[in-house]
């Protein structure tokens, strides 16, 4: 995932984190804080699970977030 902030210096830095509260992937998905990167730890098993849908949320340097689905 991709978040851009306007804002100079420390308040314009970007970082990725998956929703609070919702961490029930984490044991297959490993998210980068830096870059937003979202990378495999486990095979996926597609006749246990159909489809994944995480909820990614960018944080700016303030207290500003977005939050996205990502399929």
């Amino acid at each position: 995932v991709t978040a851009a902030d306007a804002d100079e210096g420390v308040n314009g830095d970007v970082k990725y984190s998956f929703k609070k509260g919702i961490n029930i992937f984490s044991e297959f998905f490993l998210l980068e804080p830096e870059t937003g990167a979202i990378r495999l730890v486990k095979n996926l098993d597609f006749e246990e699970v159909e489809s994944y849908e995480l909820e990614v949320q960018a944080h700016d340097g303030g207290a500003l977030f977005d939050t996205a689905k990502v399929s």
